[in-house]
This record gives C-alpha cells, structure tokens and sequence, in this order.
C-alpha cells in the first residue's frame, strides 16, 4: 500500500502514543472526521492499524511489546501518572515498585522525597535510586530478564514475602472490562501477586492504552487495590467497579 503523508503522520503518532482518535486526527490535519475515518479503514485494510472505538491502535495481538518502545509510547501520560503517585507517598515510607515503564516514572518522581525504602524486582528502577541517599534501595534475588531488567521467578516471590510495606506500586499489560488485571509473563505475576499481598496501600499506575490490550495471564482484579491512577478511563464498568469496591480513580488527564 503506497501511503499519503498524512497515513504516514497517523501511524508515526500511534507508535508514540498508543492509540489514535478519530476527532483529535481530524483537528489535528483540519479535516472532516469522515476522512480520517478512510485513512484508519485503508490503514486497518493494509494491517497497518487495527480499529478500535473512535479510533485506531498498532496491532499487538496477544505479544508483548518491546521494552524500550513501550518507554515512548504514551511517554507525557506515563510521566504525568508517575508525579500523581509519588505525591501519594509520604516521606518516611517503604513501598514495593514491581516491572514496567509507568512504575519507573513513579520512581523517577520519588527522587526528592526522604527516608524512603524501596523494594524492587525492576533493575532499572534499582539502578536510578541507587544514588540518592535518602532512598534505601533493596533488590529481589532470582531471574533477570533480559528483554526489561525485571526479576522473576520463585525466589524473586519468596523474597517479597519477607516484607510488609506501607505502598506498593504495581503496573499490568491490560485491564479487562471485567476488572481483571492481565500480564504475558507467569513468572511476572507470581512476583505481582506477592507485591500485593504484602501492600498496606496498593496503587495501581497505568496509561489508557491498557484498556485495548490483552494478555493471557491473571494478575488479580482492580477491587484488590486501593489507589487506580490513569491519565483516562475510557471504561464506564471499570469506573463502576471502582465506585463498588471504594478504589479511588485518579485521572491526570
């Protein structure tokens, strides 16, 4: 398929971003919705794209994204979310951060904050606290995996269940409509599963692009965490089972 500049500019914007939208497109080039609407169906014609509600996203399937393109994608909203819930722990505080680019914006946000003891089975968060003195950092033993720095396995689980914190930070592939919490990784979720068992405080950090992806793995479901923060929750059901279960929704957008 031979593609017009503006079919180009659409796929560019939803590698960055995620996903995109039917009526920003149309502010965006100052044309009719119903254009834009031919370029998402020539898109999704050519695989290029698949359609989703109001809007495309790049094709995924069930296949987990590569760690460093998942850094850049919805990377404004990530950083966003990240300040939302450092401003939820206090100084003085310890909390688990577990695998995932919108975790690490939580840490990058932690950098001011005192006294603080983070566990972590994310290398990349380790290795960006580790020099600020103010933060005790302390890293989960077992399986490094190559694709992200994220620690898995049993003894990455039987480390975890040493601790009782007062936080936990936990981010997940996909959120169903039901509530569920979904991962690609079992082993990844073993280790989620433990951080929110051993959470005084559960805050779940995750960007809207979550909502029209899948993955084959349970973690647990939303009503099991206190604090949900996203830049947009396009689901009126996940809303309600916010409401119904008391977990405050935060949207930075």
């Amino acid at each position: 398929m031979l593609l017009s500049s503006r079919q180009s500019e659409i796929i560019s914007i939803a590698r960055e971003q995620g996903r995109v939208l039917v009526e920003d497109l149309a502010l965006r080039f100052s044309v009719s919705p119903q254009t834009i609407r031919k370029d998402l169906n020539d898109l999704c014609d050519a695989r290029a794209l698949n359609r989703i509600h109001g809007g495309a996203v790049i094709p995924r399937g069930n296949e987990n994204v590569e760690y460093e393109e998942r850094r850049s994608m919805a990377a404004l909203e990530k950083q966003a979310i990240g300040r939302a819930a450092a401003a939820l722990i206090p100084d003085n505080a310890s909390l688990f951060i577990n695998i995932g680019t919108t975790t690490e914006t939580v840490g990058d946000a932690l950098v001011d904050h005192k006294s603080l003891m983070v566990i972590t089975n994310n290398i990349n968060v380790a290795n960006r606290l580790r020099v600020y003195p103010q933060i005790e950092v302390v890293i989960a033993g077992g399986v490094v995996r190559g694709s992200d720095g994220g620690i898995v396995g049993e003894a990455a689980v039987d480390f975890i269940r040493q601790f009782k914190v007062d936080f936990a930070i936990i981010g997940v592939s996909a959120i169903d409509e039901d509530g569920a919490l979904l991962d690609y990784d079992f082993r990844e979720v073993k280790v989620a599963q433990a951080i929110i068992a051993n959470a005084r405080h559960v805050i779940l950090v995750s960007d809207s692009s979550k909502f029209d992806r899948t993955a084959p793995v349970r973690i647990g479901h939303i009503s099991q965490v206190d604090s949900f923060i996203t830049d947009r929750c396009p689901s009126d059901s996940v809303r309600a089972i916010c409401r119904e279960h008391n977990v405050t929704l935060m949207e930075t957008a």
